[in-house]
C-alpha cells in the first residue's frame, strides 16, 4: 500500500476485517507488540462517558496547552475529514502524516485483522509517539473496558458521566455501562467522574484499583450565575481549589469543569487567568455550536449539535431554554435506526416548533417517514424530506429573522450540514 492516497488507505481499511465493531484488546496488543510502540507520551489522558468526550477532551488539550505543553489529541467519528482524528495542538494531521501511519501499522500487522478504528487508532499512537509529544488526551471511541483506546495505561482516567446508549456492546443498564467505561482504570491511578449518581460498579471498580477517585458533587462541582460561572475542586493532595466569575462557554460547563479537576489532579501550575483564557478559546464543530449565515440574502441563525441519544438531547433542550429566541426554533432532524427515538423527542419536544426530518446517509439511518409517524404522534408539525439539503433548503426558507435553525440528532446529520455550508451558504 506505500505510495497510496489516504482516500484508498481509509477505503482499504473498511475492507479490511469482516465487522465494523469487534470488541477485545488481544488483536491490538500483538500489533503494539510488533509495532515496538511504547507510549504515545509521557502523560496520558484517557477521556470516557455517554455524553460529552469530544468537548471534555478539547478542554483538556487546550488546558495543558496554556502551560506550553505540546499537546497530541485523538478523537471520533469525524465529521468532514478523517484528520479531524489526529491533531497536534489543535492543528490536524496531514495526509502524508496518517498514510506513513498507515503504511507502518499495515507492514507490522502481518495476519492479524483489524477494524477500521483500529488502525485508526494504532496509527495515531504511532505518529505521536514519532513526534515527542509531552502529553496526549486519547478519546475512547465505545465503551471503554475493550475498546482499543483502552491498550494504553492512562496516567489520569476521566469519566464524563453514565448513559444509555449503545446497548447491544455495553447493555442496557446505568449499571452494565458503567462496567465498561470504569474499565480505562487502572491501579492506584486516579480517576475522575462527572456524573452526579455515579453507578455502583464504577465506585466498586475504583476500590477495588485502590484508584484515588473524583467525584463531581463530592470532591468538585460548578455553580451557574445568568453571566458567569464558578468552580471548586481540589488538588492532588486534596487542597482546595478555586476559581470565581468564569466566563460563560458556549461548550458545556459542566465538561469544562471536569476538565479543570483533570488538570488540577496533574498538580500543574494553578494560573488562574490563563486556564480561564484557555477554556474560553476552546471550540468543537458541532457541539453547541452556533452560527450566523448568509442565505440568499437573508441573515439565519444555525446551531449545529451532533446530539444523538436521550441524555444528549436533554441537555441541548436545557441549553435552548436558558437561550431563548425571540421566534421559532425550527428543527433539521435525522437519526440512526439503534438510538432511542421516542427518548430524544421527550426531551427536544417542547422546544421545537416545526420540525424537517430526512434519512441520513447510511444504511443505518431511520427513515423519514418513521421519524415524522413519531413526531405526529405527538401532535408536532413535520415535514418529510428525500435529503438532508433539501430538508435545511427549506427550514432556511420558512426561518424568518428571529427564528432559528437548529440542526440535531447525530454525527451524519452535523456533517451533511457542514458540507451544505460549504456549498450553499457562506458564513457571516
Amino acid at each position: 500500500m506505500t505510495g497510496r492516497s489516504l482516500a484508498d488507505w481509509l477505503a482499504y481499511l473498511e475492507q479490511l476485517h469482516p465487522t465494523a465493531i469487534d470488541m477485545g484488546l488481544d488483536r491490538v496488543r500483538a500489533v503494539v507488540g510488533r509495532l515496538g510502540l511504547t507510549r504515545p507520551a509521557p502523560l496520558v489522558i484517557t477521556v470516557t462517558g455517554t455524553n460529552g468526550k469530544g468537548s471534555t477532551c478539547a478542554f483538556i488539550a487546550a488546558l495543558l496547552s496554556s502551560q506550553g505543553y505540546k499537546v497530541g489529541s485523538y478523537s471520533s467519528p469525524h465529521l468532514l475529514r478523517y484528520n479531524e482524528r489526529v491533531q497536534f495542538d489543535g492543528h490536524q494531521a496531514s495526509n502524508d502524516q496518517l498514510c506513513q501511519a498507515f503504511s507502518a501499522v499495515e507492514a507490522a500487522r502481518g495476519e492479524v485483522s483489524l477494524t477500521y478504528f483500529e488502525m485508526g487508532t494504532l496509527a495515531a499512537f504511532w505518529l505521536f509517539e514519532q513526534s515527542g509529544l509531552d502529553a496526549v488526551v486519547l478519546e475512547v471511541g465505545l465503551g471503554g473496558r475493550l475498546d482499543a483506546v483502552n491498550v494504553i495505561d492512562a496516567d489520569l482516567a476521566v469519566i464524563t458521566n453514565i448513559g444509555l446508549d449503545h446497548a447491544d456492546w455495553l447493555g442496557d443498564t446505568r449499571d452494565s455501562v458503567a462496567y465498561e467505561k470504569a474499565g480505562i482504570m487502572r491501579d492506584g491511578v486516579p480517576a475522575l467522574c462527572g456524573d452526579l449518581d455515579v453507578p455502583g460498579p464504577l465506585l466498586e471498580h475504583a476500590e477495588s484499583l485502590k484508584s484515588p477517585l473524583f467525584l463531581r458533587g463530592r470532591d468538585f462541582d460548578l455553580a451557574l450565575e445568568p453571566h458567569s460561572w464558578h468552580w471548586r475542586g481540589v488538588g492532588p493532595g486534596g487542597e482546595p481549589l478555586e476559581l470565581h466569575d468564569l466566563p460563560l462557554l458556549s461548550l458545556p460547563m459542566e465538561n469544562a469543569a471536569l476538565a479543570l479537576q483533570a488538570y488540577a489532579t496533574l498538580a500543574l501550575p494553578w494560573e488562574p487567568a490563563a486556564l480561564s483564557a484557555a477554556l474560553q478559546r476552546t471550540r468543537v464543530v458541532g457541539r453547541l455550536d452556533s452560527r450566523q449565515i448568509s442565505w440568499r440574502g437573508r441573515e439565519i441563525a444555525l446551531l449545529l449539535d451532533v446530539g444523538h441519544n436521550p441524555h444528549a438531547a436533554s441537555y441541548l433542550a436545557q441549553r435552548l431554554e436558558q437561550r431563548p429566541v425571540d421566534g421559532r426554533r425550527l428543527a433539521v432532524f435525522g437519526l440512526l435506526a439503534d438510538k432511542d427515538l421516542n427518548g430524544v423527542l421527550e426531551a427536544m419536544s417542547s422546544c421545537i416548533a416545526d420540525w424537517a426530518v430526512a434519512p441520513l446517509p447510511t444504511p443505518r439511518t431511520q427513515s423519514a417517514t418513521q421519524l415524522a409517524a413519531a413526531l405526529l404522534e405527538r401532535g408536532a408539525s413535520v415535514s418529510q424530506y428525500a435529503s438532508f439539503e433539501q430538508a435545511l433548503d427549506a427550514q432556511c426558507a420558512k426561518a424568518e429573522a428571529d427564528d432559528e435553525v437548529v440542526v440535531f440528532g447525530s454525527f451524519y446529520c452535523v456533517a451533511a450540514a457542514l458540507d451544505w455550508l460549504e456549498q450553499r451558504a457562506g458564513e457571516s
